[in-house]
């Protein structure tokens, strides 16, 4: 593997903001593979933290509506990247997981990065470059159709499908070895989302 590979809408430098939130979790605390549990607090409170620039106004009830939905989508998409960095981070390594989100005039931008256990790299990049080169709707059906067939429950990947149907998010990622022995691959997904 290279020392850097991009994949989909993948940014490399991002463009500083006034307001960004970061939070990192430390694998040597508590096993990252038990406190996936606790995404869905990390994921509201980085909603509840954003929502606090863009005030409703109860005079105007479309500010109120844009306010919730907002709040929603920085929820979902935070969840959803948090669980996947938690569940497919490599044991082997003791780099923290960490998740950002930078507030910019017309979007959002967050990015999560966490390790990969090196053998899983090409399959995530087979699945990426199928994700990246076909419409997201065929896609979404096709995957939903997948699980259907499937009892274990094993097959979701509907994440990244669903922040590109319903949320109309702008998805890349970046894969960059950062220590040689042992081999240590990160991968940081970044997703835009338009306010």
């Amino acid at each position: 593997m290279t020392a850097t590979q991009f994949f989909g809408d993948c940014v490399e430098n991002v463009p500083t903001s006034q307001e960004y939130l970061v939070l990192g979790f430390s694998p040597s605390s508590v096993p990252l593979k038990q406190r996936w549990r606790n995404n869905g607090l990390s994921a509201d409170f980085l909603a509840d933290y954003l929502v606090t620039f863009f005030p409703g106004n109860e005079e105007n009830p479309n500010s109120l509506a844009q306010q919730a939905e907002i709040k929603s989508a920085v929820s979902y998409i935070a969840n959803e990247l948090l669980e996947n960095a938690m569940k497919f981070s490599d044991d082997a390594s003791d780099y923290p997981i960490s998740i950002a989100l930078h507030l910019q005039n017309d979007k959002l931008i967050f990015l999560t990065t966490n390790t990969i256990p090196p053998h899983a790299v090409g399959k995530f990049q087979a699945f990426l470059e199928e994700l990246t080169l076909s419409d997201p709707e065929e896609l979404y059906i096709q995957q939903l159709e997948k699980n259907a067939q499937d009892e274990s429950g094993a097959a979701s990947q509907l994440g990244f499908l669903t922040m590109i149907n319903d949320y109309l998010a702008k998805i890349g990622w970046k894969f960059e070895t950062v220590q040689q022995e042992p081999e240590v691959i990160t991968v940081t997904t970044m997703v835009q989302l338009p306010v």
